[in-house]
């Protein structure tokens, strides 16, 4: 479990620099408007929000409190999967033991 939380957070740390280093470089404005323009851009934010949403609903259906499942889910939209990775590294174990109970 330790090995996945680990390779989880190493790769959360590279996208973070990637996120970072694209923050840096490159126009945010330009390439969002080339993004949105071309048919395999329209389909790539597609395919990121369905992952929002499905990142979403497990974050939902785990969460015993509102209030701990509302302050996962609301920044999903803005941090991305960056944060996503962050609640499953901390969850894993939970995760883990909840699915094996069944």
């Amino acid at each position: 479990m330790r090995a996945l939380q680990l390779l989880l957070a190493v790769l959360a740390l590279g996208f973070a620099g990637m996120i970072v280093y694209a923050i840096a470089d490159g126009s945010f404005s330009q390439a969002g408007s080339w993004l949105i323009s071309q048919p395999w851009g329209q389909v790539t934010l597609a395919d990121l929000y369905f992952g929002f949403v499905l990142s979403a609903l497990v974050i939902w259906w785990f969460e015993r409190r509102l209030a701990v499942a509302l302050f996962w889910i609301l920044p999903i939209p803005f941090l991305g999967n960056v944060w996503t990775a962050i609640w499953f590294i901390l969850r894993l174990p939970l995760l883990r033991e909840r699915l094996t109970r069944r």
